[in-house]
């Protein structure tokens, strides 16, 4: 639901009736993953998506009934052998979906709601603050849909809890559970007791995590910067570029850049904020910048190191990595050629490569062409959570 925030909290701020469908679950090729959603206010105005067009009609009319009832539902949508053009994925998939009410007059549901939604449309901002909106997906009818709103400190607003002797529980179960999603910026579910435990009548949490956006940290001011720059962004990372030559980083020579940092880039590295989700591309392939930096970013708990350079070079930098101290558990981490095998040439192409690469790493990827092969095409990475990614152009 938080993908649609800044329009859905528009909506609370305008005092609409509304009922909005979430994916809960999503196996095998559907098309929108666990926190797509889709809005229907009462005058019939949507916004969002579930599915990218195949169920949107049938989870439209479930979200109308909703508005009618105020009672949430479950409903689950998979792929029709009779008839692939019937209600169902015809990708293959399958997605089930929380359809939750949320009138103008609620005064359980709707406040809780609108803190998440004002935090998640604020979370893009340099100053935004991380929050995580708790909703029981699956469970007792009475429950679906109760809320949590959570932030990294523990605070929360609003209650799941299905009775006053159990609330407590319950509560302090999704907010452990919704603060180490927080912690990785993932959205998935959890499944608990409906009295907290792990035991008992179960309950399936959904767990949306709003968070800034990564960071894709790139170092070296040259033309392949300004290209990645620019994917970077479309991708939905905080780009920042950084380099010790102030006539090259320049905020004018990289427009797509949030940020243009004069630096020597083991020093700004030491000194700035990152973690798992950080993306760290060392574009300068020169030894007096790589190596300090390397052997500093293959300590750190981020998601991806890439440094360009030819193999020559990277033989070369492996063995001053060693002087310097560094394991082969550390060095291990570093991909050489950074990149997969597209063969680029331009800024552009070799952006393309790294950026490839990158999604890769993130969504457990092979980097291998879809035609001729029984791979899947969407993968599940809930086994390495946690792990991190890491990733060094020819």
């Amino acid at each position: 639901m938080l993908d649609i925030a800044a329009e859905l909290h528009r909506w609370c701020e305008e005092g609409r009736d509304f009922a909005v469908a979430t994916v809960v679950t999503a196996v095998g090729s559907a098309p929108r993953q666990p926190g797509a959603a889709l809005a229907v206010d009462a005058a019939g105005t949507a916004i969002g998506s579930v599915s990218g067009g195949c169920v949107e009609g049938a989870v439209y009319e479930l979200c109308q009934d909703a508005l009618r009832t105020g009672q949430a539902v479950r409903e689950s949508f998979g792929y029709s052998d009779e008839d692939a053009f019937a209600v169902g994925l015809t990708c293959g998939g399958t997605i089930d979906i929380l359809v939750t009410p949320v009138p103008a007059d609620d005064t359980r549901l709707r406040p809780v709601l609108a803190a998440a939604l004002s935090a998640a449309a604020l979370s893009g901002e340099s100053d935004g603050r991380p929050a995580a909106l708790v909703r029981i997906a699956d469970g007792p009818p009475e429950l679906l849909g109760r809320a949590l709103l959570v932030r990294p400190d523990g605070s929360y607003e609003g209650s799941l809890g299905p009775a006053p002797d159990r609330t407590a529980a319950l509560d302090r179960t999704a907010v452990d559970e919704a603060r180490a999603l927080l912690e990785a910026g993932r959205t998935a579910t959890v499944e608990v007791g409906a009295d907290g435990g792990r035991c008992g009548e179960p309950v399936t949490l959904l767990v949306e995590s709003a968070v800034p956006p990564p960071r894709m940290i790139v170092f070296g001011a040259i033309d392949f910067a300004g290209a990645l720059a620019r994917i970077g962004k479309f991708l939905g990372y905080h780009v920042t570029v950084c380099d010790a030559r102030p006539v090259f980083a320049t905020a004018r020579r990289f427009p797509d850049a949030d940020e243009v940092v004069v630096e020597w880039p083991h020093r700004y590295l030491d000194a700035t904020e990152v973690d798992a989700r950080t993306v760290l591309c060392v574009l300068t392939h020169d030894a007096k910048f790589d190596i300090p930096l390397l052997e500093r970013a293959l300590r750190l708990p981020v998601g991806y190191v890439g440094a360009m350079g030819s193999r020559r070079t990277h033989e070369d930098r492996l063995r001053r990595l060693r002087e310097a101290g560094l394991g082969e558990s550390a060095l291990a981490r570093l991909r050489s050629p950074i990149g997969l095998d597209l063969g680029a040439r331009t800024p552009e192409e070799t952006a393309l490569s790294i950026a490839s690469e990158i999604v890769a790493a993130r969504r457990g990827g092979s980097g291998v062409p879809l035609t001729g092969v029984q791979i899947p095409i969407h993968h599940d990475l809930s086994a390495s959570v946690g792990m991190g990614w890491i990733g060094s152009v020819v």
